[in-house]
Parts: C-alpha cells; sequence; structure tokens
C-alpha cells in the first residue's frame, strides 16, 4: 500500500511544480512586452549641407545628449542626388530636399514619397559690384552670371525677373555656369559685376570682397509678385514608414519645430552646432543664418504654398516636378 502513496506523491509534487514553472513564466511576460513599448522608434534621416541642413542642428545636438523621442541617425550629404536614391530604395525613411524633388520623387514612385513639412523658403540673390542698381528694373541691358540652369534657380530667377518687365535673352543676359562656386569665382575675378548667387556663397563673397553687395533678395521679391511662398526646401518621407510609425511622426514634427526656432533665435550658438555638424563653418554660418529662410510650415500652410510654387514650375516646365501637379494624397497632414 505504501507504493501507490509514494507514486501518488510524487505524481502530485511534479503536477505542482509544472504550474510554478508555467504559472511564472505567463506572468511575466506582459511585463516584458510594457518595456518594449518604451523603445524610441529608429528614424533614418539625411540632410543637405546649407541652409536646408542648418535648421537640423540643433536636434543633432539633443540626439547626442540622448534627449529626442525618436533614436535618430542622421546623414549629412552634399547634393540632392545622393540623399533620393536612398530616400527611393528604403535606405532613408526622412530626408531634407529641394521641394521639385520632393513632387518628382512621388511621380516617380507611384505616390511612395510624400512631402512633411517645408523647412526653407528661397534662398538665391542677385548680387552686385558697386551700388549702381536700386531697383530691379535696372537690371536691363546688363548681364548676370548664375548656376542651375534648368532648375528652380533658373525658373525663380526668370519668374522674378518676368515681373519686373525683364526677359532673358531680351533685355538682360543671364550666363549659366555648372557650379555657384565657379559663378563666385569669375565675379571675383571681375568677369562679371552682377551674380545670382544662394547662400552661403553670397556670404562667403561678400566677406571676401567689400566691393560686392546685395541688390534684391529673390525671395521677398517672389512673395511682392502674388505668388505665395518661395517654398525651396522640405522635408520628405517614405509613405510606408509614416503609415507604420504616426507617433514617431509626430514626435519628430514637436523636436524639428523646436530645432528650426532655437536655430533662428540663438544664431551663435547654432552657427557652432552647424559647424560641429560639418554642415557650414561658424564664420559664414552666423550671417547667413538671418538671410535663409530656414522655417516651419506644415498642414495647409505647407499645402497653399508648395501648390503655388508647383503651379509657376509647372508651367515653366513640367518636367520640372515630374510631368504634372502633385494631387492631395502628397501631402502628409499632421
Amino acid at each position: 500500500m505504501r507504493k501507490p502513496i509514494k507514486i501518488i506523491c510524487f505524481v502530485l509534487c511534479l503536477s505542482l511544480g509544472m504550474v510554478l514553472i508555467f504559472g511564472c513564466g505567463q506572468s511575466s511576460a506582459p511585463e516584458e512586452s510594457n518595456a518594449g513599448s518604451d523603445a524610441k522608434t529608429p528614424v533614418r534621416i539625411a540632410v543637405l549641407k546649407g541652409p536646408t541642413g542648418m535648421g537640423m542642428a540643433w536636434l543633432m545636438e539633443q540626439m547626442e545628449q540622448g534627449q529626442t523621442s525618436n533614436e535618430y541617425t542622421f546623414t549629412i550629404e552634399g547634393a540632392p542626388d545622393a540623399v533620393t536614391s536612398k530616400l527611393v530604395t528604403g535606405e532613408l525613411d526622412m530626408a531634407g530636399i529641394p521641394t521639385n524633388m520632393a513632387a518628382l520623387l512621388y511621380q516617380k514612385t507611384s505616390g511612395e514619397i510624400q512631402v512633411l513639412v517645408v523647412n526653407t523658403l528661397g534662398v538665391l540673390y542677385i548680387v552686385e559690384k558697386g551700388n549702381e542698381v536700386t531697383d530691379l528694373s535696372q537690371l536691363e541691358g546688363k548681364t548676370l552670371v548664375s548656376a542651375g540652369q534648368g532648375t528652380t534657380a533658373e525658373y525663380v530667377l526668370s519668374y522674378v525677373l518676368e515681373q519686373n518687365g525683364l526677359t532673358p535673352g531680351k533685355n538682360l543676359t543671364v550666363d549659366y555656369v555648372t557650379e555657384h562656386s565657379e559663378a563666385v569665382t569669375l565675379t571675383k575675378t571681375g568677369k562679371y559685376d552682377y551674380a545670382v548667387l544662394p547662400e552661403p556663397f553670397v556670404t562667403s563673397l561678400l566677406s571676401a570682397e567689400d566691393s560686392f553687395r546685395i541688390v534684391a533678395d529673390l525671395t521677398e521679391e517672389w512673395n511682392q509678385t502674388g505668388a505665395g511662398l518661395l517654398s525651396m526646401g522640405a522635408i520628405a518621407v517614405r509613405k510606408d514608414f509614416a503609415e507604420n510609425h504616426p507617433e514617431a511622426i509626430a514626435n519628430f514634427l514637436k523636436e524639428y519645430e523646436q530645432s528650426v526656432s532655437f536655430t533662428n533665435e540663438n544664431i551663435e550658438e547654432s552657427a557652432r552646432l552647424i559647424e560641429k555638424y560639418d554642415i557650414m563653418p561658424m564664420n559664414i554660418a552666423l550671417k547667413a543664418i538671418p538671410n535663409a529662410h530656414i522655417v516651419f510650415a506644415t498642414g495647409e500652410e505647407m499645402k497653399t504654398s508648395l501648390n503655388n510654387f508647383y503651379q509657376i514650375l509647372f508651367a515653366a516646365n513640367p518636367k520640372s516636378i515630374g510631368g504634372q501637379i502633385p494631387d492631395d494624397n502628397f501631402y502628409l497632414m499632421p
């Protein structure tokens, strides 16, 4: 009789042990799940050297200090082409690129790239050697040097000039070169007295040659035509990333808005950060920030300004925005 009792006791103990083991495992599962939900979302983002990247420097610093809601990985590139290809292939989640390129990618990817926020207005200026021109109409008969033929730089310049009664090729001449740096060099050497340059090339020229001055801010001239904001730079995002990580998008917008505000309101510290992250030398950034038109425009403001801009670009060259004006799905509205 004792053997059956021992067997029963053994079975009961074994059963109790199994209950304890599996019971503990089940009770710990929710704790693991809760811990995982607090993890930061990785966000891979690229920006360009120059104005489109300057407003991101503060956010880079916050990331380095562990103060951001997302886990950002930043890449800084010198040319848009290096960024757009990675955005299309999914190597990046977001990127700061020219607004016409955002429209091009939207068409090229059948809607897989959207625009999230306008971050830069126009950064083009007309400069002259001397002090002759006080009004754009006085450029009649003059010759300007510029880079960016066949790009938005040409279309913006032509539109502003035409609104002031000037037509390139008719009553003034625009000689196009390959690079902005080449335009600076030709102006410094005296071949041209007038040049169309973006920041930070304007600041570089004026800092090196005190005989030059700004004749016109093409962003202000554009605004005076009634065409709305000259929205030339934006943050584009992959549609699949935005759909899968709405909270990360909301966090980014909040933090990026703070970054843009910091850049515009704390010029000296921003210039230091801009140099720290190899976006631009500090001495150039100090003078360039006030002229860089760094902004934060989302929602209806972004949509209205870009739609107006695209209308003008389409009239100049439909291919510049992918052959058609983007529809409403292009705009990621927060």
